[in-house]
């Protein structure tokens, strides 16, 4: 059902949900002359807010049909708080990633025999077609052609995502190559797919809830950096959720990316239906093998490939290129380096682009250093996956953690770190979670309790782990939890952190 087989104009298409997907989403359709209805939970002041933008915005792009192009005669219709029927007459239904599976609206398009495409899959069946558009808007007709659409180097993973596919535009911008960072961070996929800039290449972050909803996404090469419980409560089996990850390799044609050290992840590429010589290639922390990348001696090595893997491997980079050089950061290097390798970058490119590049915020970012002591916000380290990474890269630490749990068990990142904690400040609403885990299996560390979750609770919680630390140490906001019991979100929740560091700092200079 991509653009080639079927006219848009006239289609009858039901968006479901408003914000960063639903409306690009709505948009294009519009602009290719599909009859556009967008049906929405929410009826809230901002719903209303963005349906009355829409609205607006479809009335300014309407326009008779006068060359056979895309008929853009009529508005877009917005449903608010109405985001379980639907509409008569639709034809497809185009998701938020974010809506569940069981929702009465899929349930209905089923008994319908409607399909139902994430904003991905629509993206994917219309790349290359920017040019129809554009003709689309000018009502000049014209049809633009897949084949000449970016290749996708596309990445998933429970952590690590966000990292490892700006590490990897860094890489192609380095090798010369006109790329983008898109898809599950912030940037839509349809304006980078539909917009007026070329690309050579597309570095696509994807969540497991948008490849769910894209069946038919075929990327040039994938990589899935890691699998741990998460999102469960939406996919409702970590056998669902690992699933829908895999379908990240389907029909690659050169590579699929794994993590040597995550067996789950090489059993979802020995599943999956790829091209005839498509590659599995790993990365390590350790030394790798054929067919893998990873470090010797301070190095970052490819034996994947070069022209005699089983003999020879090609230097990349060294760890002290990679910033931060925690351990999980690496990896994200390598799978990064791993994918711009399959697409035929050149090493140089790699180390330059490694080089490159700075994390976003509050992601193991230092914030200070006061009397010998480390201060690193990662705030985004918002489940016990992320946290215990984290907490591998320091030692000795005062662990500054809690907030929602969301579920979570946190047994298994005490034990493991136990041995490098000097102490823990808890916060949030679900911090007794984390102290009876802290109490079976690290009784000796010093915790302090603080029974308050309201946004104060940050500095108090930082001047407490400056008494626990001592010269040499890092402090740590590591939550392995959500962040909305106390802040709107992760970034809130690092910015009150680093807030609350720097007045420490300015206080220790008066």
């Amino acid at each position: 059902m991509g653009i080639r087989k079927v006219s848009w104009n006239g289609k009858r298409v039901t968006v479901a949900g408003l914000g960063v997907s639903g409306i690009p989403a709505a948009r294009a359709l519009h602009r290719l002359g599909a009859v556009v209805t967008v049906v929405n939970d929410g009826d809230d002041e901002r719903s209303r807010a963005q349906a009355e933008e829409l609205r607006s915005w479809a009335a300014a792009h309407s326009a008779p049909d006068k060359d056979g192009g895309g008929r853009r005669e009529g508005g877009i219709t917005v449903r608010l708080g109405d985001g379980d029927t639907l509409p008569e007459g639709t034809e497809l239904v185009v998701t938020a990633p974010g809506w569940r599976p069981d929702k009465p609206l899929f349930a209905a398009a089923a008994e319908a025999g409607v399909e139902i495409w994430g904003d991905v899959e629509l993206a994917w069946r219309l790349r290359g077609h920017g040019e129809s558009l554009r003709a689309a808007q000018s009502g000049k007709g014209g049809g633009g052609r897949p084949e000449g659409a970016a290749p996708w180097l596309a990445v998933t993973g429970t952590n690590g995502k966000t990292t490892t596919v700006r590490m990897l535009a860094s890489i192609l911008q380095a090798a010369g190559l006109r790329t983008a960072a898109v898809g599950n961070i912030g940037v839509s996929l349809l304006d980078a797919v539909l917009g007026e800039e070329t690309y050579d290449v597309l570095a696509v972050e994807l969540s497991s809830y948008q490849l769910h909803w894209a069946p038919s996404l075929r990327a040039h090469s994938a990589a899935v950096l890691n699998l741990a419980p998460d999102h469960l409560d939406w996919h409702g089996t970590m056998e669902a959720y690992a699933a829908d990850k895999g379908r990240i390799y389907e029909g690659n044609t050169v590579a699929c990316v794994y993590s040597v050290a995550d067996k789950v992840t090489e059993d979802l590429v020995r599943e999956a239906d790829v091209e005839e010589g498509c590659r599995a290639i790993g990365f390590t922390l350790g030394t790798p093998g054929p067919s893998q990348l990873g470090v010797v001696e301070g190095i970052l090595v490819d034996r994947a490939f070069v022209e005699n893997r089983q003999k020879q491997a090609q230097e990349l980079a060294e760890v002290a290129d990679v910033q931060p050089p925690a351990p999980h950061n690496i990896a994200n290097a390598l799978a990064a380096a791993a994918l711009a390798r399959a697409f035929g970058v050149e090493p140089r490119a790699v180390r330059d682009g490694l080089r490159a590049f700075r994390p976003d915020p509050h992601r193991i970012e230092l914030v200070e250093e006061i009397q010998g002591v480390v201060y690193v916000d990662d705030s985004k380290a918002t489940n016990t996956h992320a946290a215990e990474a984290s907490l591998a890269a320091y030692d000795p630490i005062v662990w500054i953690a809690g907030g929602l749990a969301k579920g979570a068990a946190f047994d298994e990142i005490v034990a493991t770190s136990a041995k490098r904690l000097r102490g823990v400040v808890l916060i949030g609403a679900d911090r007794a979670l984390i102290r009876e885990a802290l109490a079976r299996h690290a009784p000796e560390v010093p915790v302090v309790d603080l029974d308050r979750t309201d946004t104060g609770a940050m500095s108090a919680a930082v001047e407490e782990a400056s008494r626990l630390a001592r010269p040499g140490d890092t402090v740590l906001l590591a939550p392995a939890c959500a962040s909305m019991d106390m802040f709107a979100d992760y970034n809130k929740r690092g910015e009150a952190f680093a807030d609350a560091v720097r007045a420490l700092a300015a206080a220790g200079r008066d």
